[in-house]
């Protein structure tokens, strides 16, 4: 891609992963809860990479952004950005707890070695809500290199307990560091309405409805998007959770405005996440 030439993008996906064997046999027994609970039993199994990229190439999806996690081997992401320079970018995952010094000196070389673009955050897993001391230094290394901070929110679909999602843990976090970029995953259900005040107190935070098909917003989030929280959501699937195109044509079903539509699928991702310096700039989805 020429950094003199912008490439112009309508649907950017906040939140997908590799799903092949090597993750699967990675996964503790507790997230196959939330196979099960999306009846996607299917991917018990896998996905093998070139599946994955098969999906992406038929999707109408123009960026992806490919998340590491804890049960995530990071070496899968960068095989798939590796193979996919021109439209994906990494969230990646370091682990505090194994060591503060180690996993910021960790994160640098991934930055200096990869195209990434953010920090993945899944505090349930660690059984830490975001305020622990032990990510505090990893925030302000974000802070430093540029990077966002992506960040599990609401209730657990794994068999993990769930008060580490609440979003009042963020309004801590955004009040500590108010230079980092936060997008917050998965709306915040149960505590959507929390997660949405948090949103629009603070200028650094984001919500990506990934995981969340359309038709299952929240009355009162749909009303954030459409209004006066259009530049703060965040359009994503959490693929192979949910499929691209299908949830693509949901958000047909919400009647935004063009404006916010071109915001919502590409614009607010583009800004939260920094896409602007891997060339990426948004476009209207009608033009």
């Amino acid at each position: 891609m020429s950094d003199a030439t912008p490439k112009l993008v309508r649907v950017v996906d906040a939140w997908i992963q590799p799903w092949n064997d090597v993750v699967v046999d990675a996964l503790p027994w507790q997230t196959l809860n939330v196979l099960r609970r999306y009846g996607q039993t299917r991917l018990m199994e896998g996905v093998s990479l070139e599946e994955m990229y098969d999906e992406l190439d038929r999707s109408s999806v123009d960026v992806f952004l490919v998340s590491g996690g804890p049960a995530t081997p990071a070496s899968e992401v960068f095989k798939t950005l590796d193979a996919r320079p021109d439209d994906t970018v990494g969230v990646v995952w370091v682990d505090p707890t194994q060591g503060i010094t180690a996993s910021l000196r960790e994160l640098e070389r991934i930055v200096a070695e990869h195209r990434v673009c953010g920090v993945k955050l899944e505090p349930f897993y660690l059984r830490r809500d975001p305020t622990d001391r032990v990510f505090y230094p990893l925030y302000a290394k974000c802070e430093e290199l540029g990077l966002t901070l992506q960040t599990q929110v609401g209730g657990t679909g794994p068999l993990f307990p769930s008060s580490t999602g609440r979003p009042l843990h963020i309004d801590d976090v955004a009040l500590d560091f108010p230079d980092l970029s936060i997008v917050c995953g998965h709306v915040g259900s149960p505590w959507a309405e929390e997660m949405i005040h948090v949103a629009w107190k603070h200028e650094n935070v984001y919500i990506d409805t990934s995981a969340r098909l359309p038709r299952h917003f929240e009355p009162g989030f749909s009303k954030f998007l459409r209004s006066y929280g259009q530049d703060k959501c965040i359009f994503g699937t959490d693929w192979p959770l949910l499929d691209f195109d299908s949830t693509l044509a949901q958000v047909d079903t919400l009647e935004l405005e063009p404006t916010v539509r071109t915001k919502f699928l590409a614009g607010n991702a583009i800004r939260a996440f920094g896409l602007g310096r891997f060339g990426f700039e948004a476009v209207r989805d009608d033009s």
